[in-house]
């Protein structure tokens, strides 16, 4: 997953960029980047960290010169993790254009050919991202206009529709032009557009969560439609078309369940208020299959589910305590590259207040079980904290099925639910009791009576994929590619190569 952000504005925009971009952070630890436009000139500086280590020096700043510009926040799931594969990404053919790109291209190979074969375009990353960049900068040369007209740009949207398959959500800067936002015609992805108004005039923001909006203080407009478009000239004037043939809203369910801040509305939902609700339904099936549960306390695994763990705790009339203290300098788990590295940080980030766990009957809610190395991990610290039994509650289902639109869970085999019963689950994750919610209440607490919303894209349960693309041979492909194992592969070779490029000096 990732978070990109676009701003066209009457002043420069390079620190409302960076501030939007660490807003963002929880979508992308692994690299970050920005590039801005004055004139006919682009300043572009990305590369792997945090928002504020890739942006450490003011000279950084101060070469994003210029009113227009487009930021990043990356983890990947696709490519490799070498900083050549930050974004956003640049090719000079037509105009100039950059983009950035949240999601994942399930025909990602058939298009690189195509691009060698008949577009004749030049790739130089394994990246997804820079495969949809030249699509839309191939499709806008086609329509062989010397200079960018809105119609022009959506057009080429359109044809990116017909030739893109699985999950995109973007912002790309055509140099000298504007910025736009376009989203697959499932909606997979979220992303959002807002308006400023200022003393010089409007400004709008393209960012993939409202909260990057409301920080800066954008009013949020809308949500980009699936399969729409939206077009900001550099005077400021906004454009709205929907560019594809047969949209059907289908946003990923899990974006809800634990991607998205919960003060981020999304497809006119609120994220807080959905993981209320998944509390609440929680605790109904909690009641109505272990109505004599004999749980003294309730303890969140912070921060995702501390609001779906006080609306369990309200439920079921015991207390709420919170028994773990965060380290707020280690990143999220789930999306660290590495099992040993998963592993070796739950224990730094989360410290156990062991007065909260002695001689009592413990219910921990976490908002899922991934590849089950938190929970065990955790499971074990509440035991070692004193607690007389552990239960373990999630507020999402079983993950069983791997994700192939933008989220980093590739392979069943690291998948700890697939193919294992509960009663196997709850041996191996040490849990004296595991409950998971049930996927239509995990639908109805995410659905909200105003959202447009058609279906879910709730592919990690079910092993329906949305798109209807997948199969078992792209799956098996999937696994050779993004495996922990094949991602460490990748990273050692890409070492020695700058070995090799050292002893060659």
């Amino acid at each position: 997953m990732c978070g990109i952000v676009g701003i066209v504005a009457k002043n420069p925009v390079n620190q409302e960029i960076y501030d939007a971009l660490t807003m963002l952070q929880h979508r992308g630890q692994d690299a970050a980047g920005m590039i801005t436009n004055e004139g006919n000139r682009l300043y572009l500086h990305k590369d792997n960290g945090l928002v504020r280590d890739v942006f450490n020096k003011d000279e950084y700043m101060i070469r994003l010169r210029g009113n227009m510009g487009i930021g990043h926040v990356r983890y990947p799931t696709a490519g490799c993790a070498t900083s050549a594969e930050a974004q956003p990404f640049y090719t000079n053919t037509p105009f100039g254009i950059a983009l950035s790109h949240n999601g994942n291209l399930t025909n990602a190979d058939l298009l690189k050919q195509e691009l060698f074969d008949g577009d004749r375009r030049h790739l130089n990353t394994d990246s997804d991202s820079e495969v949809l960049l030249n699509v839309f900068a191939h499709e806008l040369m086609m329509s062989g206009t010397q200079r960018v007209a809105p119609a022009d740009v959506f057009e080429a949207i359109s044809r990116v529709h017909v030739r893109a398959r699985g999950a995109y959500a973007c912002v790309a800067l055509i140099s000298g032009y504007g910025i736009v936002g376009f989203r697959d015609p499932f909606g997979i992805r979220p992303v959002v557009y807002g308006r400023r108004e200022g003393p010089d005039g409007v400004d709008y923001m393209i960012a993939s969560e409202s909260v990057a909006l409301d920080a800066a203080g954008f009013e949020l407009i809308a949500d980009i439609g699936p399969g729409e478009a939206v077009y900001i000239t550099l005077d400021g004037k906004l454009h709205v078309r929907q560019c594809a043939a047969n949209p059907v809203c289908s946003p990923c369910i899990f974006e809800h369940v634990y991607l998205a801040r919960p003060d981020s509305v999304m497809d006119k939902i609120y994220v807080y208020r959905a993981r209320l609700r998944m509390g609440i339904k929680l605790a109904e099936k909690i009641l109505r299959e272990w109505p004599d549960h004999d749980i003294d306390v309730v303890i969140p695994i912070p921060d995702t589910s501390r609001v779906a763990g006080a609306e369990v705790a309200a439920r079921l009339g015991v207390r709420y305590r919170e028994g773990f203290i965060k380290n707020r300098y280690i990143g999220r788990t789930f999306i660290m590259p590495g099992q040993a590295q998963r592993q070796k940080s739950v224990r730094q980030k989360l410290n156990p207040i062991d007065v909260e766990f002695r001689g009592k009957n413990v219910l921990l809610v976490d908002d899922s079980i991934v590849r089950g190395t938190t929970s065990q991990e955790i499971i074990q610290m509440a035991r070692d904290s004193g607690a007389r039994k552990v239960y373990f509650a999630s507020a999402a289902p079983p993950v069983r099925f791997p994700n192939v639109y933008g989220i980093d869970m590739p392979t069943v085999s690291e998948l700890v639910a697939h193919g294992r019963t509960l009663v196997q689950l709850e041996r191996l994750l040490g849990a004296d009791r595991l409950i998971y919610q049930d996927l239509e209440d995990l639908i109805e607490a995410v659905l909200h009576k105003h959202a447009k919303i058609e279906r879910f894209d709730c592919s990690v349960f079910t092993g329906e994929y949305v798109t209807q693309d997948i199969d078992d041979n792209y799956l098996s492909q999937l696994e050779l590619f993004r495996s922990d194992a094949a991602k460490e592969a990748r990273r050692v070779r890409a070492g020695n190569v700058v070995i090799d490029l050292q002893n060659a000096r």
